[in-house]
């Protein structure tokens, strides 16, 4: 396993969070948004982040934005992303995660490049699961 890695969401303010943790840190962001990745998503939710990455040496804190509609609680917006080396070992761990838990979204191949499911576990505790998959020539 590569890491476990903290990701925030925000209710349409992301990318103003994730400037700001910029600026306190110091570090390097990333932002994309929607409709910069052509990503499928509701009407008016194009400019809403899908994916931040704020990085500074090895720490990394990831943020998007949750879809319009969606309810979003300041405290419960906070997700654990666990970064798997294989497709075997995302699909093991994915699966002991699912006892007595709830499949958020099931594994599947994403367009990122990447294997990718979300579970909240029976403890209450969000978690998404990543692992990217080899390229195709």
């Amino acid at each position: 396993m590569k890491a476990f890695l903290p990701y925030l969401n925000f209710d349409g303010n992301t990318a103003e969070a994730m400037k700001f943790y910029q600026k306190c840190t110091g570090g390097e962001l990333d932002i994309q948004t929607f409709a910069d990745v052509k990503a499928p998503t509701p009407p008016g939710a194009e400019n809403r982040v899908m994916h931040a990455r704020l990085t500074k040496g090895s720490a990394v804190l990831m943020a998007s934005d949750t879809p319009p509609g969606k309810t979003w609680t300041p405290g419960d917006n906070i997700w654990v992303n666990c970064d798997c080396d294989s497709v075997d070992e995302i699909e093991k761990v994915f699966a002991a995660f699912t006892e007595g838990g709830t499949v958020v979204m099931p594994l599947e191949d994403q367009f990122w490049g990447a294997r990718f499911g979300m579970i909240s576990d029976k403890f209450g505790v969000n978690w998404m699961f990543n692992c990217e998959l080899p390229k195709k020539s």
